[in-house]
């Protein structure tokens, strides 16, 4: 992230640079493959085909560029959902008019979607919304608010993907170790994790914490994968470690 490098790794192999980026942090793959990225310094979401060419797919909003695009996800229907905290860019620097639906401070911070046909639109307003992931049936979006008040959010979804309610999913202030909600993704099951003090927390659908994974460092980011999706890659500072799961992403 901090060198601005995209990098793939392959187990037992040395890391291979694909790109340069423009603090590049979260990722995904759309339907077709193609990796989609959030480069935050560049204000943008961007997308590489499988012949490397890159192309920007959404850099502003109402005429205003993105703050901090931060991670992003892939719906089924092809929408790709992303979070756009705005509170790491000086107040001049913010381009998206704010006061808008019943929360009249809202500065722009929020989940954004872009669709198949590229419009871009906003799905919630949100404090800092930081990492994002869908529950099996993709009606539910849940989302790692990371600042003042550390939570996750559940958005409901219907079924075309708009926001129709939210409720507050998981506390995540508790305890004094390092770490904040950040990466959040869900498994096969519907259990949720998301990174916090101490760990991976890791919730059932109702809400309930059922452990905390933790590793030698903070956790900051991680991901499943591997041919049965049931290997953890945790990035951390200055590692990435793997961890064999029993259910899979």
């Amino acid at each position: 992230l901090r060198n601005n490098r995209l990098h793939r790794v392959k187990a037992g192999q040395p890391a291979e640079l694909v790109r340069n980026t423009e603090g590049g942090n979260g990722t995904t793959f759309d339907l077709q493959g193609r990796l989609i990225v959030c480069e935050g310094d560049g204000r943008k979401v961007t997308r590489m085909g499988a012949d490397g060419k890159v192309e920007i797919l959404a850099d502003k909003y109402k005429g205003g560029r993105f703050a901090r695009p931060n991670d992003v996800i892939c719906h089924s229907n092809g929408n790709l959902y992303f979070t756009d905290p705005d509170k790491r860019v000086a107040y001049h620097l913010r381009e998206i008019p704010g006061h808008e639906g019943d929360n009249n401070l809202w500065d722009g911070a929020g989940v954004y979607r872009v669709k198949p046909d590229g419009t871009v639109d906003l799905v919630a307003n949100c404090e800092y919304p930081n990492g994002l992931a869908l529950s099996p049936d993709e009606r539910t979006l849940y989302v790692a608010n990371t600042r003042s008040t550390k939570y996750v959010h559940a958005i409901h979804l219907d079924a075309a993907g708009n926001a129709v309610g939210r409720r507050i999913f998981a506390d995540c202030s508790e305890g004094t170790e390092p770490g904040i909600p950040d990466g959040l993704k869900v498994d096969s099951q519907g259990r949720v994790y998301c990174t916090a003090p101490g760990g991976i927390w890791v919730w059932n659908p109702d809400g309930k914490r059922v452990g905390i994974i933790r590793f030698p460092e903070q956790s900051v980011n991680f991901a499943f994968g591997g041919p049965d999706m049931k290997t953890l890659f945790c990035c951390a500072h200055t590692s990435v470690y793997t961890l064999r799961v029993k259910t899979p992403g």
